[in-house]
């Protein structure tokens, strides 16, 4: 029995030493290695690039809109075919956006030096043109790039806002996408700016900026010698008539933003720059002229109604400059129908936009605006909001291009109509917005658009193909829009 207990206890210590004697071969467990550092510098979400002193954030949004009785994404009813009030006309659109962005930051010895850049892709509802949607059709998918810029020491390079802007854009509380009475340049405009600070809020900002596209400073040239009654009444005055670049904008803007608010004064300076009276160099062109616009702006925060209330208010003038008015979401010339009440086939209201008007061997003769818009936003709690908000605009022709615009309406008009281009548009709205949980939003937004168009009596139109209206009577008449929105959004 001793022999066989030495035996067993040997076994054991012997498959003990073993069993050692592997596990000290196994490897140790690493601990873990820090792949993402995070960047506290520049705030919540920046992470260290790896290997590099560059801190990065990644945001941006997901969004589902619903719009009934509008035209695109939250438009007034106007062109075609939201304005035709006809069975081309969409009871409602919708579009998804997916929206992008990417923010570096890198301390230097002269500084912060930032880059930006934000990427909208966008799929909306389909519009029909003409009488045979299934040929002609506009909407569907859209990319599109609203900002792309490097900031350095003071200076910003490339595409952003202007720093004509008030810092809300043209939504003092929400609203369409066409609320007048400022300047919005929320797609981006390329620039070249430099913002000097003085402290306890004080900024000075200088700019020249690129207005020469449609989409942002840049409204029609009219060169109406070449205009026709079928333009006439879609609010097309005659040719847009822009030359070549000569001069960007040139922007100013102090401001002064605290605790209690903000107030900012904006100044612009647009050169006009025309092409050729007729087809060719030979037939001349007008001098260039120059047209400028000033705007104030002002929040108030603190106010006693509740804890995160603001008022936004702002007012601009402009005189050849009218996109920082009737700002570039708005259309530059648009045409509405609705009923009549005189016996004409049915009543039309239009309107063209423009900064200034010249025809053969004239002068510019500038086009002059003004306008306010504002806000209201209360919050009920932490996850109810809701806000009023409302603009108003006027737009007046010069007598010289008052005078030859009516030359053109002479064409189309029936006894003891009248002719004047001048108009007066207003937008009022409401809306409410619930986030039930942080970063997730869901608003309904109720908004009413007033063209008060300053024709009158009847003409005999030659109908306007793309909104299937014939040649007709038509009662000449001011226009109304009723629309709603409807959104979710996600931010990330």
């Amino acid at each position: 029995m001793k022999l066989v207990k030495s035996l067993l206890l040997g076994s054991a210590a012997g498959l003990i030493a073993v069993g050692g004697a592997q596990a000290a071969d196994l490897p140790v467990k690493a601990k873990a290695v820090e792949y993402v550092k995070i960047c506290s510098l520049y705030g919540a979400g920046f992470y260290y690039m790896p290997g590099t002193d560059t801190c990065i954030k990644f945001g941006g949004y997901l969004r589902a809109d619903a719009v009934l009785g509008g035209a695109g994404d939250y438009n007034f009813q106007q062109g075609a075919n939201a304005g035709s009030n006809n069975r081309l006309t969409n009871y409602y659109m919708s579009r998804a956006r997916f929206d992008f962005n990417v923010d570096t930051r890198t301390a230097t010895e002269y500084g912060v030096v930032r880059t930006y850049a934000d990427m909208v892709f966008t799929w909306d509802s389909q519009s029909v043109t003409g009488s045979n949607p299934s040929t002609f059709s506009t909407g569907s998918a859209a990319l599109g790039l609203y900002h792309a810029f490097i900031q350095f020491a003071g200076f910003t390079f490339g595409r952003t806002v202007s720093i004509f802007d008030a810092p809300w854009q043209s939504y003092p509380a929400g609203g369409p996408d066409t609320i007048p009475g400022g300047s919005n340049h929320t797609n981006g405009v390329n620039q070249v700016a430099y913002t000097a600070d003085f402290g306890q809020g004080i900024t000075a900002s200088f700019a020249l900026q690129d207005e020469t596209t449609a989409t942002n400073g840049q409204s029609n040239l009219w060169n109406v010698s070449s205009g026709t009654a079928a333009q006439f009444v879609t609010g097309v005055y005659g040719a847009n008539a822009w030359g070549g670049t000569r001069s960007p904008d040139i922007i100013g803007q102090v401001r002064v933003d605290q605790a209690w608010g903000l107030a900012q004064l904006s100044v612009a300076a647009h050169d006009l720059h025309t092409a050729y009276y007729g087809a060719t160099e030979s037939t001349g062109h007008p001098s260039d002229k120059w047209g400028w616009a000033v705007q104030g702006s002002l929040a108030i925060k603190n106010i006693p109604t509740g804890a995160g209330d603001v008022i936004n208010l702002q007012a601009v003038y402009t005189d050849g400059a009218t996109r920082y008015n009737f700002q570039s979401l708005f259309p530059q010339s648009f045409f509405m129908f609705s009923g009549s009440g005189n016996g004409a086939y049915q009543s039309t209201g239009f309107a063209g936009l423009s900064d200034g008007v010249f025809g053969a061997g004239t002068g510019i003769d500038t086009v002059k605006t003004w306008g306010v818009r504002g806000g209201y936003t209360h919050n009920w709690s932490p996850n109810w909001a809701s806000a009023v908000y409302g603009g108003y605009a006027q737009l007046k022709y010069g007598d010289t291009g008052k005078a030859l615009i009516c030359t053109n309406f002479a064409a189309i008009a029936l006894a003891g109509a009248t002719c004047n281009p001048d108009f007066n548009f207003a937008v009022v709205g409401v809306n409410t917005v619930w986030t039930p949980v942080k970063n997730l939003a869901f608003t309904a937004d109720l908004s009413w658009s007033r063209l008060d168009q300053k024709y009158s009596g009847s003409i005999a139109s030659p109908g306007i193909a793309t909104a299937a209206k014939p040649a007709a009577v038509y009662e000449l008449k001011d226009q109304n829009s009723v629309t709603m929105l409807l959104r979710a959004q996600r931010n990330f």
